[in-house]
């Protein structure tokens, strides 16, 4: 059977009572749209195709890695059985954008052994379909013929057969993931980070990324030739790009498809793909909004290092944390309030104490004053790409955030790519060069997770890896950056365009929660410089850029100075029930319904790109017969983003019901933000 050509294969496959030979090395979804075959060709590539709805979606595909100290594991396969099962549960997470998540799906792992002659190996390649995805993942057995593999690279394919358009950054660059996302054929792809988001020409919506990214390094796409892509992987200074003991397995290489944006974005693919959680219960977490002494040293007013400008004050913190406690936000984020600052510190970072703190910052006496305020001290760790010094402090530095109280802390790792300082493998002793993104980074990254949880303390990520829905498995990671943030626009006049956030709600957002900071209302960076933003759009971030922990970035006396904005952005949840994207495009413009997990209350918001558009919503998934009072945030008449009528903001009230509908005009740069508090 292993001769026959494999597109023949799949399509036998939604016939297999015709051909029951075929049904080894065949799967479908549980639906049976989805259809997944594996085959070895006449030169024992090993393949796998795809095909939805009876059309080929990827084309023969090639399986298998290169090695450092052997034959490559590309050729010479014969397949030599199969196993099949199917599995369909629920579970609840702890915090998200819903409570309650569906894993169903149909699976398939295949066993794979090579000749002599090519080093006769085994390899097995475990698929699970999903009614919306597929993710597939090489499991490594133990085996007499070697016991280390030592991974030059990944020779795992995706060919695309129908033609198509793609968003995406480009993978390895020294921005990491911090670029503003092209938009070009799919053939116009070069080397991309996942995920990375298609549309075909048929409207067939696509997502490539990987989930369970653990010791290894992550998955660049790579062009091949055509709209044939490659998996790549992420350097590193050991020559190998990933050295694992045998036996394991790598991780998932993920599919979402969907027929529209909505499906592509209410998919849990990534999340059902990881292990369950591993750190019991997090209920000391509590999803939160936060407010934080950062948004004046990004702009220059204030600076990280000691000095009169010096941002980290403990008046200045405690002036925050009175703030804090007027309008409702659980926390203060305080940069800067540790020894280390002084002199450069980008990509350097040997001098960063994560335990002394600077002679104007007492961080006991401000914790302490959080505390009685009901206010928590958010810790700050900058390592400037040094883990080296980082680990060798850690279990001390997360020890005494614990001491006093203070449960959350973010991270940083700002050093360009290829900048992170670690230990060498072969001598300790010595400092080694890696990506951020490769496998000592992801080590380490686990690693620092791990020593949190030990504490009770959640982490922030900030240029950190790509996520992989590994919050089901640590639900103390709680949100990453991984992307162009708010900060972008304190340095330049539209630095962030407009249609920045409307891509990143489909295609950084694929990957899980991202801290983008939203909340500055001031709408101005350094020097005034606007953002490409209206005042109801800041609003509608809150709704369409999902976090557990969300941020007011702007200074205090801004928010002050909006009392009806500053009042939404205190009442808007971080944590819910049901999320809904219920009307979007890709790269144009996003609008969510979401549940509030603690109440009876809907919110609805979201972004608009540079293009004004009338939006038609329809309040269909409101509970039947229930009123809503609808507090509604949106763009005033005549506002754009291009002039001062950025500011420019209407409010309205009214009740609603079940299948009642609104129509909303979304200005240049705009968006909405709407609050429905149920009747009672």
């Amino acid at each position: 059977m292993h001769k026959l050509p494999i597109v023949a294969a799949l399509l036998a496959a939604a016939n297999p009572a015709a051909n029951p030979a075929l049904a080894a090395t065949t799967a479908s979804s549980p639906d049976g749209s989805i259809t997944v075959s594996v085959d070895t060709d006449n030169d024992g590539h090993a393949k796998y195709a795809i095909t939805r709805k009876g059309k080929l979606l990827i084309a023969p595909s090639t399986l298998g890695f290169i090695l450092t100290d052997g034959l490559t594991m590309t050729r010479g396969w014969t397949i030599t059985g199969a196993e099949t099962g199917k599995s369909d549960s629920t579970w609840e997470q702890p915090w998200g954008e819903r409570r309650f998540v569906r894993d169903h799906y149909n699976e398939i792992t295949v066993h794979l052994k090579q000749s002599k002659d090519w080093g006769g190996r085994l390899m097995d390649v475990h698929f699970r379909l999903f009614d919306n995805g597929v993710g597939f993942r090489y499991e490594i057995p133990k085996q007499a013929a070697f016991s280390t593999m030592n991974i030059a690279d990944e020779v795992t394919e995706f060919d695309i057969a129908p033609k198509g358009t793609a968003w995406w950054i480009t993978g390895g660059e020294w921005n990491r993931y911090e670029q503003v996302y092209q938009k070009t054929p799919i053939e116009g792809v070069a080397t991309a980070h996942t995920p990375i988001t298609m549309r075909l020409d048929d409207g067939t919506h696509l997502s490539f990324h990987e989930a369970a990214l653990v010791d290894y390094s992550a998955m660049w796409f790579k062009r091949a030739e055509g709209q044939k892509f490659r998996a790549t992987l992420s350097p590193s200074s050991q020559g190998p790009r990933v050295t694992r003991a045998l036996p394991f397995a790598t991780p998932w290489r993920t599919i979402r498809i969907a027929d529209n944006a909505a499906g592509l974005v209410e998919n849990d693919l990534e999340l059902n793909l990881n292990e369950p959680n591993k750190i019991g219960d997090v209920s000391w977490f509590k999803p939160q909004k936060y407010i934080g002494i950062w948004w004046g040293m990004i702009r220059g007013d204030w600076t990280w290092a000691e000095g009169p400008k010096h941002g980290a004050t403990t008046e200045r913190t405690k002036q925050y944390m009175d703030f804090a406690a007027r309008h409702g936000f659980a926390g203060v984020l305080v940069e800067g309030w540790d020894k280390g600052w002084n002199g450069n510190w980008f990509g350097t970072g040997q001098d960063f104490s994560f335990t002394q703190a600077t002679s104007d910052f007492d961080i006991k006496a401000v914790a302490a004053y959080g505390a009685k305020k009901h206010v928590q001290l958010i810790g700050h760790h900058e390592t400037g790409g040094n883990i080296a010094n980082y680990e060798a402090q850690l279990d001390d530095a997360m020890k005494l955030y614990a001491s006093l109280g203070m449960h959350s802390v973010k991270t940083g790792y700002v050093a360009d790519m290829g900048g992170i300082q670690a230990p060498c493998a072969a001598d300790p002793a010595k400092i080694c060069m890696e990506w951020h993104d490769g496998q000592r980074s992801v080590q380490h990254h686990l690693k620092v997770v791990e020593t949190a949880a030990k504490y009770h303390i959640t982490v922030d990520a900030h240029e950190p890896v790509k996520d992989t829905g590994l919050r089901r498995t640590y639900p103390n990671w709680v949100a990453r950056e991984g992307a162009r943030g708010m900060e972008y626009n304190a340095w330049g006049q539209f630095a962030n365009g407009p249609d920045h956030e409307p891509t990143l709600v489909y295609t950084r957002m694929l990957s899980g929660p991202m801290d983008f900071t939203p909340g500055v209302l001031s709408l101005e960076g350094a020097n005034h410089a606007p953002l490409a933003s209206t005042l109801a759009k800041q609003l509608g971030l809150y709704l369409a850029i999902y976090s557990p922990i969300q941020m007011a970035a702007d200074f205090i006396e801004n928010l002050e100075a909006h009392p009806k904005e500053l009042d939404f952005i205190s009442k808007v949840p971080a944590d819910w029930s049901e999320s809904h994207l219920i009307a979007g495009e890709v790269g144009d413009y996003a609008i969510f319904a979401r549940k509030d997990r603690n109440s009876a209350d809907w919110y609805v918001g979201g972004v608009n790109d540079a293009t004004a558009r009338n939006v038609d919503l329809s309040f269909d998934f409101l509970d039947a017969g229930k009123s809503y009072i609808a507090t509604i945030y949106k763009d005033g008449e005549g506002a754009t983003y291009l002039t001062e009528a950025r500011h420019r903001i209407a409010y309205e009230t009214r009740t609603v019901k079940k299948g009642d509908k609104l129509s909303l005009w979304l200005a240049p740069g705009g968006g909405a933000a709407i609050r429905l508090a149920a009747s009672k």
